[in-house]
């Protein structure tokens, strides 16, 4: 007996730590009701009740404004009777409440009819503590959730089609049918898979992304959430719990498969994430982390189940899913010091919520306009492997990823690439999470990322995450240890065979005949061994004394794009009103040249070179393995986008008025007209309302593929060449190689003040450097273009602005008639100390204007 009677006080301690006494004035520090009350989860309440009793803590009597409240302790319902006497002034009395008290305690799911009925019972009473036990009960419990907020059973078109058959039974069976729709909603808890699955909106659902329908009813769950999330103490039993469900959830995917057993198990997550408090603060600390951690166990078709079915949501639910998981992500960043010696790498809950954000991001991959189709082919004859290959294996040196880069096995689940994603649902820019980003220690995170072992958690498998400037950084690590790694390898190798040793991918060009001397060596390389394309680049130009310590690279790569995209040569043809090159497909030059361009193009990704080069976005996406469509025209081809799209919109009668058919007529570089069918005896098929579409995808499939598959192909050889074994694909998207290639075109020349460092007596306080910055800031655009490439060796920001530049002033001697100096290799601007404003903006507009060519100072 004084073992139940223990029990019985601790039982109310706990019920008073989570649900109060009811009176919102009370004064005991110990109870839930408290103004001064901290909420805590169950666990500590539970801990927390047993200290009470130790010390036989003041024990609160449920106050008679909360009728019915000693419902909350169940077991002094029969003893206390004393306690239900407040209420007889009250809506209902004890007789009239007790039935209910039973419907409830037996009651393990919920349905909306369900929880409106407790809901209006409670508002009548005033007294919300039946439904928080019930919502207490269901949702820390996987069961009752599973079984919770079913859909009505819906019939299939076969049932339909014998219940429209049956006349006689029509009766019946309209009522029959009416009784099923009621029970599945409320009684029948276990719907089978492939019902869950059934076609209920188009009979797209046989398709792989096509529609995926589950059992529980969101509609109906957005409503319920709708109704409680205003009502505070309703609330505080949702959070407490999701902190009870969430380790035994965990621990039932963990160690007992159960989605395999029942594939409705998932009806948890889609339940629980409708929760559209879960981003608030009291969520952030236990309760949202743990049930990241637990949807991070659930096996790889179900995550792929639920990216689909995310994806079927709209833009703006979405977002709000990516901002609960953002905003724990950057709440646990904020809230902790991450460094070095405590890797944000290993904080589980940052580390779940991102692996969460993964579903989210396939989802608005999927969700938005894709483009499945319209793949390139694969090179016919594989890239050529290097003949050290054998010695590699014999040091343990084989190469990592042969077979291309990595593929996301959730993409691979899908079936779908980012590529492949025109416009997500919301920009893929949301996902990228800044505080995490300037804590990452991305060293490390690469190393992870380069062993994949389960231990250690690297982000960038989860590129999305992450923004340029650190996905650049995880790409330079890659390429300098590769260079490193080939280095070594050639050591190695010229000590067992005895060969001259050649650590460097060395190119010796005359400035007069880059292109010859480049594509000579380029080509040898690639014949003879490919690999090494992947040693540091040291270029050497003829009779001039330049040491290339990244600066000689710069002028080289500088050189060869104006040569190459010379119009005068013909591999390009230019577009005024867009500014971009496109392939000549009537180009004299072999295929050798494209893919020099093709090997440039790598090796200034490789050696974190920033290129001039003027290529509409559709190049990157065919270098990603996307084909051009008809869209990709309006960057390209401005002007026969346009034609083609008046052609699809045109409401007259198409063959009659523009009296165009399947033959089209290019021109050469002569000027000569070319005809191509785009279909066989095109010139005898008619463009009509009906065939405009065919006539406007083989058009742009013809512009944008066909007609340079020669050119492009050699090209993309070439690029592949030195990117083939890069995480480049897997990091980055078309718009972000962009970038990596060619940097940004918006010059930020403030952020660059700011980050501006100073040497050999300069500060940012002397006369000079704000002279100085005053002239730079006064520089017209083409004049600020022209300082960079003398500072720096480009005209182009690197990723993420001129802020991460890291140049350097230094101060080159008192006032003299020299002109400033720079190394180029290191971002170095030599400055003499000028008498006079005047006389700096003189000597260094005469500098950058006539600068060209390397020397020894």
């Amino acid at each position: 007996m004084k073992r139940a009677a223990a029990k019985h006080l601790i039982e109310r301690y706990y019920h008073q730590l989570t649900e109060g006494c009811g009176n919102e004035a009370c004064t005991n520090e110990a109870c839930g009701s408290s103004p001064g009350f901290q909420r805590m989860d169950n666990n500590a309440a539970a801990i927390k009740a047993l200290e009470l009793y130790k010390n036989n803590a003041k024990l609160c009597d449920p106050h008679p404004s909360k009728k019915g409240a000693s419902s909350a302790f169940p077991e002094n319902s029969a003893k206390g009777a004393h306690n239900f006497s407040a209420c007889s002034n009250g809506k209902m009395n004890h007789k009239d409440l007790q039935p209910t008290r039973e419907d409830f305690r037996d009651l393990n799911y919920l349905t909306e009819e369900k929880v409106y009925e407790i809901l209006s019972l409670c508002s009548e009473t005033e007294d919300y503590s039946p439904l928080i036990r019930v919502i207490g009960r269901v949702f820390s419990s996987a069961e009752s959730l599973v079984q919770s907020f079913h859909k009505a059973k819906q019939h299939t078109k076969e049932e339909l089609k014998s219940l429209q058959a049956k006349d006689e039974d029509k009766d019946e069976d309209e009522k029959e049918t009416a009784s099923g729709s009621s029970t599945a909603m409320e009684v029948e808890p276990e719907a089978s898979a492939s019902s869950a699955d059934g076609p209920s909106h188009g009979e797209n659902n046989v398709q792989k992304l096509g529609p995926v329908e589950v059992s529980v009813d969101i509609e109906a769950v957005r409503r319920v959430y709708d109704r409680l999330l205003s009502n505070e103490k309703i609330e505080a039993a949702f959070l407490n719990a999701l902190v009870y469900l969430s380790p035994n959830v965990e621990c039932d995917l963990t160690y007992h498969n159960v989605y395999a057993a029942d594939p409705n198990y998932l009806n948890v997550f889609i339940i629980v994430m409708e929760n559209s408090n879960l981003h608030s603060p009291e969520y952030l600390e236990i309760a949202l982390p743990q049930f990241c951690k637990a949807m991070s166990k659930l096996p790889l078709p179900a995550l792929a189940k639920l990216a689909r079915l995310w994806s079927q949501y709209s833009a703006d639910q979405i977002r709000r899913l990516v901002e609960t998981f953002q905003q724990l992500i950057t709440y646990t960043v904020i809230s902790n010091e991450f460094s070095s010696d405590n890797l944000v790498n290993e904080d589980d809950g940052v580390v779940a919520a991102t692996k969460c954000l993964k579903i989210v991001y396939y989802a608005n991959v999927l969700g938005g306009d894709l483009d499945m189709g319209h793949n390139e082919e694969e090179d016919d004859e594989p890239i050529p492997e290097s003949s050290e290959l054998t010695l590699q294996e014999l040091l343990g040196e084989e190469r990592r990823n042969k077979k291309g880069p990595r593929v996301d096995p959730l993409e691979t689940e899908l079936g779908i690439r980012t590529s492949d994603c025109r416009k997500p649902l919301i920009p893929f820019e949301e996902f990228v999470n800044e505080p995490l980003n300037d804590v990452l220690e991305m060293d490390k995170d690469y190393t992870f990322f380069k062993v994949e072992t389960e231990s250690k958690f690297s982000f960038m498998t989860c590129p999305f995450i992450l923004n340029a400037v650190t996905k650049n950084l995880g790409l330079y690590y890659d390429n300098r240890i590769r260079m490193y790694s080939e280095r070594r390898i050639t050591a190695l190798y010229s000590l067992v065979q005895g060969q001259q040793l050649n650590p460097y991918l060395r190119l010796k060009v005359r400035r007069d005949h880059i292109i010859d001397d480049a594509l000579v060596r380029l080509e040898m390389i690639a014949m003879e061994n490919p690999a090494d394309l992947k040693k540091q680049l040291y270029v050497e130009f003829e009779g001039e004394q330049g040491v290339d310590e990244g600066g000689v690279s710069k002028e080289f790569f500088q050189l060869v794009v104006e040569e190459i995209f010379n119009r005068d040569i013909g591999m390009f043809t230019y577009d005024e009103s867009t500014k971009l090159f496109w392939f000549n497909p009537s180009s004299f030059e072999n295929e050798g040249q494209f893919t020099l361009i093709g090997i440039v193009l790598g090796l200034a990704i490789y050696n974190n070179c920033i290129l001039d080069v003027h290529f509409p976005m559709v190049v990157y996406r065919k270098l990603m393995g996307k084909k051009g469509t008809f869209r990709d025209l309006a960057d390209s081809h401005p002007v026969l986008y346009q034609s083609l799209k008046d052609l699809l919109e045109y409401e007259g009668n198409v063959e009659e008025d523009m009296m165009i058919t399947f033959q089209i007529s290019q021109t050469d570089l002569f000027g000569n007209p070319l005809m191509y069918d785009l279909k066989e005896g095109g010139d005898k098929i008619p463009v009509t309302n009906e065939n405009r579409k065919d006539f406007v995808a083989l058009y742009a499939e013809y512009m944008l593929n066909k007609s340079v598959e020669k050119q492009f192909k050699a090209f993309r050889r070439g690029f592949h060449m030195v990117t083939n074994e890069s995480p480049l694909k897997y990091l980055f998207r078309p718009e972000e190689i962009e970038l990596l290639i060619c940097g940004s075109r918006n010059l930020d020349f403030q952020a660059l003040e700011e980050s501006t460092e100073y040497d050999g007596g300069y500060n940012k306080d002397s006369c000079i450097i704000k002279d100085f910055w005053e002239t730079v800031h006064s520089f017209g655009q083409e004049q600020k273009r022209l300082f960079l490439q003398f500072t720096t060796g480009t005209d182009r920001a690197p990723v993420g602005g001129l802020g991460k530049l890291k140049m350097i002033i230094a101060k080159n001697g008192p006032d003299s008639d020299r002109l400033p100096t720079s190394h180029t290799c290191f971002n170095v601007l030599l400055l003499p100390e000028y008498s006079t404003k005047e006389k700096l903006r003189e000597r260094l507009l005469k500098a950058i204007t006539y600068a060209k060519g390397f020397g020894m100072l």
